[in-house]
């Protein structure tokens, strides 16, 4: 009764999914793309049932570039297998199409009403599902429970804040984490919160973000651009708003030193505000040079903006330093695996939720140094810079702290292979 008042209230939403979806697309094309496809709607052909169907959901950019090391691990594991990826946003849909080879198919995820989701799965009729990190919901679960589709949550993470709302709706929650087929968990901290919302918690693997090998010809010409450079360049990465009106705010008032002791690079998490940090840079008097604008080389300016997508190892290459973006403002940081990957010295401020144990052992392992606001950030930046020695350490504690967290790929794998053992399908 709970769900179908759950489901009565998705159906009644669907009008304002295509009104949200139709206003993003005016920024993002991304989201005119099949919208017909979040409703369980397909143009073409049947998808042809003639073998294993794994279908792998990684809702967004971070989740499809965790999920790459994992299907081409699977992929020679199950080398008849049919690839399913779904997405939720542009950037993990334009991200996704890096990882497909002939024969898999890529749409939308089905919004969570249960129309929309049976005939998703009677459509496409996945052997096992995938969840990447945190997307759970409901119908989903259910409705994969009831055809006998084993639904697992993979890389799993749920913050307090996330642990404190799911249990407000505790009512549906619990059901929805219980019908889950297995759960394996970054962390310890992250498998008991999930188990109390009745998740079947098999194993804490670790974080499979660890496992990425950063793009090498990006790396390598980043690097090759910084040792060009005459000032060592500090990057504020994956911004979220309002971090980098703080941090203009220090750049104007810090003029004579911040500006001339340094490049500043900045890049924004979302690719719609673009052109919105653009003009904030214009309009407090600085000089911008945009990345989509460079061609052999950066272009002399005050701030250096990172405006293009997939190539964040060739902006930490670039770079001495990353100031951690989401850290700055209450909203629980970013990853920072992948700048440590980059041997990147990362500072970070408070605002660590989302990350908390990867946070945490960064900052005790050296890679990164926890400040409580962006002032303190640029006055630690300056200090590392300044001593050689220190900045040595930090950047080989960075690659050492990558290279110790590895091994969740080969864990994730092994347990798919279990799983699907148990349905009697030849993996291995």
């Amino acid at each position: 009764m709970l769900r179908f008042l759950y489901s009565l209230l998705m159906k009644v939403m669907q009008p304002l999914l295509r009104r949200k979806l139709a206003l993003r697309g005016q920024h993002e094309p991304g989201y005119l793309l099949a919208v017909e496809e979040r409703f369980g709607h397909y143009a073409g052909a049947a998808w042809p049932d003639d073998g294993l169907c794994l279908w792998l959901h990684a809702v967004s950019l971070g989740e499809t570039r965790a999920a790459a090391e994992l299907l081409a691990r699977l992929r020679q594991q199950l080398p008849t297998m049919r690839l399913l990826l779904t997405h939720g946003t542009a950037t993990g849909r334009a991200e996704g199409l890096t990882l497909l080879q002939a024969g898999d198919a890529q749409v939308w995820q089905p919004w969570d009403a249960p129309d929309a989701v049976q005939r998703f799965l009677a459509h496409f009729k996945p052997r096992i599902g995938i969840l990447m990190e945190t997307e759970v919901w409901p119908n989903l679960s259910a409705l994969c429970a009831q055809r006998g589709v084993p639904l697992v949550l993979a890389n799993a993470r749920l913050s307090e804040k996330s642990l404190r709302q799911a249990l407000r709706l505790a009512w549906l929650a619990k059901p929805t984490y219980r019908q889950l087929a297995a759960v394996w968990a970054q962390t310890q901290g992250d498998a008991t919160r999930l188990q109390q919302l009745g998740a079947p918690v098999q194993g804490v693997f670790g974080n499979l973000k660890f496992d990425a090998a950063p793009n090498a010809a990006q790396l390598s010409q980043g690097q090759a651009w910084r040792a060009n450079q005459a000032r060592p360049v500090v990057m504020l990465a994956s911004s979220r708003e309002g971090e980098e009106a703080q941090l203009l705010a220090l750049l104007q008032s810090q003029r004579a030193t911040a500006l001339q002791n340094f490049q500043w690079l900045i890049v924004p998490r979302h690719p719609q505000r673009f052109d919105e940090v653009a003009r904030l840079i214009q309009s407090c008097g600085l000089s911008l040079s945009r990345r989509s604008q460079w061609s052999d080389r950066p272009m002399p300016a005050e701030v250096w903006l990172g405006d293009s997508l997939g190539e964040m190892a060739l902006y930490y290459g670039l770079s001495q330093a990353a100031l951690l973006g989401g850290s700055f403002e209450p909203l629980g940081g970013q990853n920072l695996i992948e700048a440590a990957a980059c041997a990147c010295p990362v500072f970070m401020g408070p605002h660590t939720f989302n990350f908390k144990e990867a946070a945490e052992l960064a900052q005790a392992s050296g890679a990164a140094t926890r400040v409580d606001n962006l002032a303190q950030a640029l006055a630690a930046v300056a200090r590392m810079l300044q001593s050689p020695d220190e900045q040595v350490d930090m950047t080989r504690a960075a690659v050492e702290f990558s290279r110790a967290h590895r091994g969740a790929v080969d864990r994730t794998v092994a347990a798919i292979g279990r799983l699907l053992g148990q349905q009697s399908v030849d993996v291995l």
